[in-house]
């Protein structure tokens, strides 16, 4: 679509612009072939945002939670509800790890406490999205892991639920960027 630019005197300019949209062409149940290649999984590695886990950790405490770190065998970390307990394994050996983690289980705790209203694949995606969001405004990017914990858990493509579930992130994203500015 082509349309031409106003400047802020709402005057057309000789100027234009071409916008696109994207849209879905194909299912991927409509094709056939080798399944495509899963992307790489690349852990966060690096302390170069170890100052964030106080404030983290503060941001916790203010809403209630308190965070432990203990080794875990099943799970990165957790957070749960009704303990007002947010756990990060040991096992994750960055201090930007711990950052991610931190972040991912806070967006839980402030926005998708458990998994009744979404259920945990929706959930999930909810959650990770605002980190990554989190996480780039402080720099820290975390598309190496979040990317593909987030295909993992988002094969549905539900539009209206995606137009939900941007408000619900946008609203995780804010508060929490609140807490590490």
């Amino acid at each position: 679509m082509a349309v031409k630019r106003r400047d802020d005197d709402a005057d057309e300019t000789d100027e234009t612009i071409t916008l696109f949209r994207a849209v879905s062409v194909f299912d991927i149940a409509q094709t056939d072939g080798e399944p495509l290649p899963e992307p790489p999984c690349e852990p966060l590695t690096g302390d170069s945002h170890a100052p964030y886990i106080a404030k983290l950790e503060r941001f916790a405490r203010s809403i209630g939670y308190r965070v432990e770190y203990r080794p875990l065998e099943h799970s990165e970390g957790f957070c749960d509800a009704k303990e007002k307990l947010i756990c990060v394994s040991t096992n994750a050996t960055s201090a930007n790890g711990r950052v991610h983690l931190l972040i991912h289980e806070l967006a839980h705790a402030v926005g998708v406490p458990t998994y009744r209203e979404h259920g945990r694949a929706d959930a999930e995606v909810i959650v990770e999205t605002a980190a990554v969001i989190v996480c780039g405004a402080i720099g820290l990017d975390t598309s190496g892991e979040s990317i593909p914990y987030i295909a993992g858990w988002g094969e549905r493509n539900d539009v209206e639920a995606i137009r939900h579930y941007a408000e619900t992130v946008d609203t995780i994203a804010r508060t929490l960027e609140s807490a590490v500015a």
